[in-house]
Protein backbone atom coordinates (compact mmCIF):
# COMPACT_ATOMS: atom_id res chain seq x y z
CA UNK A 1 0.00 0.00 0.00
CA UNK A 2 2.98 2.32 0.30
CA UNK A 3 3.83 1.69 -3.36
CA UNK A 4 2.24 4.51 -5.38
CA UNK A 5 1.23 2.02 -8.10
CA UNK A 6 -1.75 0.82 -6.07
CA UNK A 7 -3.29 4.31 -5.81
CA UNK A 8 -6.05 4.70 -8.40
CA UNK A 9 -6.29 7.77 -10.59
CA UNK A 10 -9.61 8.64 -8.96
CA UNK A 11 -7.83 9.42 -5.65
CA UNK A 12 -7.75 13.17 -5.08
CA UNK A 13 -5.46 13.16 -2.03
CA UNK A 14 -2.32 15.16 -2.86
CA UNK A 15 0.64 12.85 -3.49
CA UNK A 16 2.72 14.27 -0.63
CA UNK A 17 -0.09 13.51 1.87
CA UNK A 18 -0.52 9.85 0.86
CA UNK A 19 2.28 8.44 3.08
CA UNK A 20 0.75 10.25 6.06
CA UNK A 21 -2.66 8.72 5.39
CA UNK A 22 -1.15 5.25 5.04
CA UNK A 23 0.62 5.79 8.36
CA UNK A 24 -2.69 6.72 10.00
CA UNK A 25 -4.28 3.46 8.84
CA UNK A 26 -1.19 1.47 9.89
CA UNK A 27 -1.27 3.01 13.36
CA UNK A 28 -4.98 2.29 13.77
CA UNK A 29 -4.50 -1.31 12.64
CA UNK A 30 -1.50 -1.86 14.93
CA UNK A 31 -3.19 -0.36 17.98
CA UNK A 32 -6.86 -1.32 17.63
CA UNK A 33 -7.50 -4.07 15.06
CA UNK A 34 -8.61 -7.39 16.54
CA UNK A 35 -10.12 -9.31 13.59
CA UNK A 36 -10.30 -9.29 9.80
CA UNK A 37 -12.65 -11.08 7.43
CA UNK A 38 -13.49 -10.95 3.73
CA UNK A 39 -17.24 -11.51 3.31
CA UNK A 40 -16.72 -11.15 -0.45
CA UNK A 41 -14.13 -10.03 -2.99
CA UNK A 42 -15.40 -6.45 -2.83
CA UNK A 43 -15.85 -6.26 0.94
CA UNK A 44 -13.54 -6.18 3.92
CA UNK A 45 -14.79 -6.37 7.49
CA UNK A 46 -12.62 -5.26 10.40
CA UNK A 47 -13.23 -5.39 14.14
CA UNK A 48 -11.46 -2.85 16.31
CA UNK A 49 -11.34 -2.40 20.05
CA UNK A 50 -14.10 -0.28 21.52
CA UNK A 51 -11.72 1.74 23.67
CA UNK A 52 -12.62 5.39 24.32
CA UNK A 53 -11.96 7.63 21.34
CA UNK A 54 -11.51 4.85 18.78
CA UNK A 55 -14.94 5.28 17.17
CA UNK A 56 -14.40 9.00 16.70
CA UNK A 57 -10.90 8.45 15.32
CA UNK A 58 -12.18 5.79 12.94
CA UNK A 59 -15.09 7.96 11.79
CA UNK A 60 -12.76 10.87 11.07
CA UNK A 61 -10.32 8.70 9.13
CA UNK A 62 -13.10 7.00 7.14
CA UNK A 63 -14.68 10.35 6.23
CA UNK A 64 -11.37 11.76 5.04
CA UNK A 65 -10.57 8.61 3.07
CA UNK A 66 -14.00 8.60 1.46
CA UNK A 67 -13.52 12.26 0.60
CA UNK A 68 -10.47 11.62 -1.56
CA UNK A 69 -11.31 8.08 -2.72
CA UNK A 70 -15.04 8.18 -3.36
CA UNK A 71 -15.09 4.55 -4.50
CA UNK A 72 -14.88 3.44 -0.84
CA UNK A 73 -18.04 2.88 1.18
CA UNK A 74 -17.38 2.76 4.91
CA UNK A 75 -19.98 1.54 7.40
CA UNK A 76 -19.08 1.83 11.06
CA UNK A 77 -21.03 -0.15 13.65
CA UNK A 78 -20.15 0.93 17.18
CA UNK A 79 -20.52 -1.62 19.94
CA UNK A 80 -19.81 -1.79 23.62
CA UNK A 81 -16.51 -3.67 23.34
CA UNK A 82 -15.85 -3.75 19.59
CA UNK A 83 -16.33 -1.45 16.63
CA UNK A 84 -17.14 -2.97 13.27
CA UNK A 85 -15.88 -1.40 10.06
CA UNK A 86 -17.29 -2.69 6.80
CA UNK A 87 -15.43 -1.43 3.73
CA UNK A 88 -16.83 -1.95 0.24
CA UNK A 89 -15.55 -1.01 -3.21
CA UNK A 90 -16.68 -1.48 -6.80
CA UNK A 91 -15.12 -4.16 -8.99
CA UNK A 92 -12.76 -1.65 -10.60
CA UNK A 93 -11.11 -0.98 -7.22
CA UNK A 94 -10.84 -4.54 -5.88
CA UNK A 95 -7.02 -4.37 -5.98
CA UNK A 96 -7.08 -1.30 -3.71
CA UNK A 97 -9.21 -3.21 -1.21
CA UNK A 98 -6.82 -6.17 -1.45
CA UNK A 99 -3.93 -3.82 -0.61
CA UNK A 100 -5.81 -2.39 2.34
CA UNK A 101 -6.63 -5.91 3.59
CA UNK A 102 -2.97 -6.93 3.36
CA UNK A 103 -1.96 -3.80 5.22
CA UNK A 104 -4.53 -4.51 7.93
CA UNK A 105 -3.38 -8.13 8.27
CA UNK A 106 0.20 -6.98 8.72
CA UNK A 107 -0.78 -4.72 11.60
CA UNK A 108 -3.39 -6.90 13.30
CA UNK A 109 -2.97 -7.43 17.03
CA UNK A 110 -2.18 -11.01 18.07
Amino acid sequence: MSDPAWVPRSCTLPTEERPLRVAEWDELFAEQLTAISRPGPLRLYLELTGEPGVAKRLQDLAEREGGCCSFFTFTITPGENLIGLDIAVDRQHAAVLDSLAARAAAGERP
